[in-house]
């Protein structure tokens, strides 16, 4: 599921999500399962132009699901979520890794991340700078960056914001200069 999920705003949910499974070959069955999974079974015949951010962010979640994948893959899953939102999409997470799928989640608020999974992989700059379980590894616990990701706190690069920028939560990535 990518952030920036695209709709057509005059279509309702549910087609959405046939027009997916119909591509997809998925069973058309599929469809109310995953409306039900990400509760959007009341709004489902409503279109999409109405939807809410939250809404929408629940509907990509559905669409990632409707083929019943072993890998999920979601980037900033609690985006336009409100605090409900927020709680039921870390369950949904939890839940998915209870079924025996693999959940990876891209995102850039550590704090929420810590809460949600089990194993934390910190990558920047196209490097691997740190891995390992999040409660040895919670960035969101600490003052100061992840002991699982320690040549942040001793070498920042270049294109790495200072370990004091850390602190303050505003560290972000920036793509590789061009040579």
């Amino acid at each position: 599921m990518l952030g920036d999920a695209a709709f057509h705003p005059g279509r309702s949910g549910r087609n959405h999500l046939r027009v997916l499974a119909a591509t997809g070959e998925h069973p058309a069955g599929r469809v109310d399962e995953v409306l039900a999974t990400v509760g959007l079974q009341d709004a489902a015949d409503r279109r999409v132009k109405g939807y809410s951010m939250g809404m929408r962010q629940r509907l990509a979640i559905a669409a990632a699901l409707l083929g019943d994948p072993q890998v999920l893959i979601l980037d900033e899953p609690t985006n336009g979520l409100d605090p409900p939102g927020i709680r039921w999409m870390r369950g949904l997470v939890r839940e998915q890794a209870a079924n025996g799928r693999s959940v990876l989640i891209s995102s850039h608020v550590l704090a929420e991340v810590a809460q949600s999974v089990d194993d934390v992989v910190v990558i920047a700059d196209g490097e691997l700078r740190g891995q390992g379980r999040s409660r040895t590894c919670s960035a969101a616990t600490r003052a100061r960056p992840p002991r699982c990701a320690p040549r942040w706190a001793r070498s920042p690069g270049p294109s790495r914001s200072s370990s004091s920028a850390w602190r303050r939560g505003r560290a972000r990535w920036r793509p590789p200069s061009s040579p």
